[in-house]
């Protein structure tokens, strides 16, 4: 760093930077302080670090979007910390920082993920004009990001397949939905593509240029869960140096896709529903309430009227969200959209990998008759996988996973001096627990392997009585 003060230094905020997350790691608390001046000048919300351990609590509790490392360390080397910053955060940015006599580390870094470089001593002007290009980049990845889900739906229900009079009811009840702001309640089996729906109704209706911020309920820490919502104020609980807009904020003038609403704790439930209502939030840590203008689309696979009746879901929020209700019937529900559906993911296979390939008529019948307990997502899994185990132009019906083959398998066994018809679950449940043995007890390599969700292979063991 030169002579030259942060203290001079204040030009505009970049709009680029506004609501990016940054942290400044480096052992050199005077370094710190001006980098940090700098960047909260040109709009970069900051945090600092003096040590990697400190910057991966950082990461683990905190959204951070660009990270200005040292690579010279106490402790731990440069590129060990690049890489399991990488792996906490794959999509922040990283810009290390390194002398002149370690630019060769530098180099290193930027092939193992590092965004940029600079090097000690560095002018105010250059870690500007660093700082502005990186917000310049993520900016431009959010609007690539953003033009990508519109480019998704611009044909409002293309990216939805299917011709069933079932499917054609909800086209119907979609188009209905996306000329309203209402808040909506997409019901729907795992796999269904309840997603795909909320994408649909967002970027067909007249907000389709505002934000569409889909949240996933069942994945988020139950503790980051509030404040990822409704963002905090700083000082609001350890670790929150600077303030963080919430999701629904993030979403002004478009739509928020809450899925697997019914994994919401209760107390949130609560929270969420006066958003709705009164069109306002409050964030964590303060006493100020902040108008917000946002449409709700909430998804789930429970039964909510059962969740109500049990107390684990909020009678009030549930009617709230039931103001329009859309259910997307499973895949057994409209086998006759099987075959076009086949059709299409062997379609995308062949383009992505320069390889055409068909379905034996055998094949196709083990489609038609399997009960698909993961409805959509289950089908194009089934098929990429047999697209990866078949290099012949026809996919044939052993290429199929064997808990879908075996629909169409009359299997006998020996027993009292005659032939016993074994029933389909009977030889389900026994393709999925020798499986599992087979690949010494990895459920996760088992369920990619037959072709069925994780959490459909953990209700199934359930119900096997086996320890899921």
């Amino acid at each position: 760093m030169t002579s030259a003060t942060a203290h001079a230094f204040n030009p505009p905020q970049l709009e680029a930077a506004n609501l990016l997350n940054l942290v400044i790691v480096d052992d050199e608390r005077a370094v710190r302080e001006v980098c940090r001046e700098v960047a909260r000048s040109l709009g970069f919300n900051t945090m600092v670090a003096e040590s990697a351990e400190h910057t991966y609590r950082l990461l683990d509790s905190q959204a951070v979007d660009v990270v200005l490392l040292d690579l010279k360390l106490p402790g731990v080397g440069g590129l060990e910390a690049l890489h399991k910053i990488k792996q906490r955060r794959p999509d922040a940015e990283v810009v290390v920082v390194t002398g002149y006599a370690t630019v060769q580390s530098a180099v290193q870094a930027m092939k193992n993920g590092a965004y940029d470089y600079v090097t000690k001593p560095f002018t105010i002007d250059e870690l500007k004009l660093l700082l502005e290009r990186v917000a310049a980049h993520l900016k431009l990845k959010t609007e690539n990001r953003m033009l990508r889900e519109k480019i998704k739906a611009r044909l409002g229900f293309g990216s939805i397949i299917g011709h069933a009079p079932e499917m054609e009811k909800l086209y119907r009840m979609i188009a209905k939905a996306a000329l309203s702001n209402h808040p909506v309640l997409i019901l729907g089996e795992s796999g269904t593509g309840k997603e795909m729906v909320a994408r649909s109704i967002h970027f067909s209706g007249p907000f389709r240029d505002k934000p569409f911020i889909p949240v996933d309920c069942g994945s988020l820490v139950p503790t980051l869960i509030e404040s990822e919502l409704f963002g905090y104020v700083k000082g609001a609980f350890t670790g929150a140096v600077q303030a963080k807009e919430g999701l629904l904020a993030m979403a002004e003038g478009g739509t928020v896709f809450l899925d697997e609403i019914g994994e919401l704790p209760v107390d949130l439930q609560a929270k969420l529903l006066r958003a709705i209502q009164e069109k306002e939030i409050r964030q964590v840590g303060s006493t100020k309430r902040t108008n917000i203008n946002v449409r709700i689309l909430a998804a789930t696979n429970r039964d909510l009227e059962t969740a109500v009746a049990q107390g684990t879901f909020r009678r009030d929020l549930y009617f709230r969200l039931n103001v329009l209700n859309l259910r997307i019937p499973a895949l057994r529900e409209r086998r006759q959209d099987i075959p076009v559906l086949a059709g299409y993911f062997l379609e995308r296979l062949g383009r992505d990998f320069g390889q055409e390939r068909t379905l034996s008529d055998d094949a196709m019948k083990a489609l038609l008759a399997y009960d698909w307990p993961g409805n959509v997502r289950e089908l194009e899994n089934c098929l990429q996988r047999a697209f990866a185990m078949n290099s012949s132009m026809e996919i044939q019906v052993l290429d199929l996973p064997s808990a879908i083959h075996g629909e169409n398998i009359r299997v006998t066994v020996e027993g009292c001096g005659s032939a016993k018809i074994v029933p389909i679950s009977e030889m389900e449940k026994k393709t999925i627990l020798n499986t599992i043995t087979q690949l010494n007890g990895d459920k996760l390599l088992a369920a990619r392997l037959l072709g069925i969700g994780k959490t459909t292979l953990y209700r199934k063991l359930k119900e096997y009585g086996s320890p899921a």
